[in-house]
């Protein structure tokens, strides 16, 4: 009798092994073998291991038992507690360690680090030849930790001694920069681990003087903001170390071992310590941000370009290849910053704080728009906000560019201070004149920028920065010499 379609089918029992998989599998004993291998195939190793752990962890748990007339126990027949705990974690670890690979890897692809197992290669043999046409840790990318340090020549040096000193300063500087101790290095295995340390050497005019050489007219302090609420302990000096690093310890090592070398030319007159993004924290080219959550550097020009030489570097003249440092500490209010909303902060700034793009764009270095009208008929870039002040857009003399290379610091707070950090940037900006560049960007800044409600400039000074030297010559010989 055939089949009445109409007729309801009998359910299919759950149990029936014809149900479990693909249909097919009933009439074709060989598809199941077919299936069964494709499945298995398809599986990833990951996917693989967590079903075995599921299944060692559910053949742990009670088998079904009959009872005295032979039937099953149906009691007996369900899992025990542990069982069911033992399978479920289980199946649970299973997919949580899928999440987690998944998560995994989208960090991987956030960070740009390498996936498939990939060891990342180690950077701490990584050097930077001290020798060159210009010195290093301008160019160079920032390295994760820095000390700058200030030293004023001792009372009635002479350009002997200035001498001297920057040819023990080179040196030191050359062999630690490539992985050896100094001459006197009483802990040379300290400096086996060059992590791209770089060591650049700045001049104040006192030094420049001490060399019976001109002073530029730049090299000088700055003029007085009205912003400025300078600590004279944290201000200018004769000669400026930038030492920096992708490891703290390298830093302290050199640190110590210049200062050691040169204690009998020089005293210290301040030193600062800051820090930046540590290597693989990021892709390479990721823009810093700063503590207020800021990215701070975007429109900065890139090594190789045209623009970054005539950025950075002084074109003729005893500074020609050199360029000019100037390095302002500022405090960030981050007690009262944390008191403004989103919106508000973005507008303090010009740009979004998740990507960094303008006000007017999408992504972070999209050019901004200043004549767009926000909502409310007014700017959508106002007026007071970081940005546009220090593009000088409402300014007949904007336009000037500089090379920040900033460092943030946070120092600890004593007990009673009212305040639950001291934190702020150690502003460092390369340029090849310092009047016609950084000072009129400042002053536009002093005059009107909302973003100084939460910052107080507390150090400043101008160095001068040489030009690289050649093997067998000094560090500003070409300035000096």
């Amino acid at each position: 009798m055939q089949d009445d379609p109409r007729q309801p089918t009998a359910p299919q029992d759950p149990a029936d092994p014809q149900h479990l998989g693909d249909p097919r599998d009933a009439a074709d004993p060989q598809h199941v073998t077919e299936s069964a291998d494709r499945r298995s195939a398809a599986q990833p190793d990951e996917r693989q291991d967590a079903a075995a752990s599921a299944a060692s962890a559910a053949s742990a748990a009670p088998q079904s038992a009959a009872g005295p007339d032979g039937q099953q126990d149906p009691a007996a027949s369900r899992p025990g507690r542990r069982g069911v705990l033992i399978g479920g974690a289980a199946a649970g670890g299973a997919v949580l360690g899928a999440a987690a690979l998944a998560g995994a890897d989208a960090v991987r692809d956030r960070v740009g680090a390498p996936s498939g197992g990939e060891a990342a290669p180690l950077m701490g043999a990584t050097t930077i030849p001290f020798h060159g046409e210009h010195q290093a840790g301008i160019e160079t990318p920032p390295a994760a930790h820095a000390t700058f340090v200030s030293l004023d020549l001792r009372p009635g040096a002479v350009r002997d001694d200035v001498i001297r000193m920057l040819r023990i300063l080179t040196d030191d500087a050359a062999r630690l920069t490539a992985g050896r101790g100094a001459l006197a290095d009483t802990e040379p295995e300290l400096a086996e681990v060059p992590a791209s340390l770089t060591i650049t050497v700045g001049f104040g005019p006192a030094l420049v003087r001490a060399a019976e050489r001109e002073v530029p007219t730049w090299l000088a302090p700055l003029p007085a903001f009205g912003i400025d609420r300078l600590e004279p302990t944290l201000c200018d000096g004769d000669l400026l170390l930038q030492v920096s690093a992708g490891e703290p310890h390298t830093v302290a090592h050199a640190v110590r071992m210049l200062l050691k070398d040169l204690r009998a030319f020089a005293d210290l007159r301040w030193t600062q310590q800051g820090f930046h993004q540590a290597h693989g924290s990021v892709k390479p080219g990721t823009t810093m941000r700063n503590l207020f959550g800021q990215v701070d550097g975007t429109v900065n020009p890139q090594p190789g370009e045209e623009s970054f030489r005539h950025t950075v570097w002084i074109p003729d003249g005893p500074w020609a290849g050199g360029t000019s440092m100037v390095l302002r500490r500022i405090a960030m209010d981050l007690d009262t910053w944390d008191e403004l909303d989103r919106p508000g902060r973005e507008l303090a700034i010009g740009r979004r704080l998740d990507t960094g793009a303008p006000l007017t764009g999408t992504a972070e270095h999209d050019e901004p728009d200043f004549d767009k009208l926000g909502p409310n008929g007014f700017a959508a870039i106002p007026e007071f906000s970081h940005m546009r002040r220090a593009r000088g857009v409402d300014s007949p003399n904007g336009g000037q560019t500089i090379l920040r290379r900033p460092y943030s610091y946070d120092e600890p707070v004593g007990a009673g201070a009212g305040a639950i950090s001291s934190s702020g940037l150690i502003f460092v900006a390369f340029q090849a004149s310092v009047l016609e560049q950084f000072v009129p960007m400042q002053r536009r800044l002093d005059e009107l920028d909302l973003l100084n409600t939460w910052t107080t400039p507390i150090g400043s000074a101008v160095f001068g920065i040489p030009p690289g030297c050649a093997e067998g010559e000094f560090v500003g010989e070409a300035v000096l010499g």
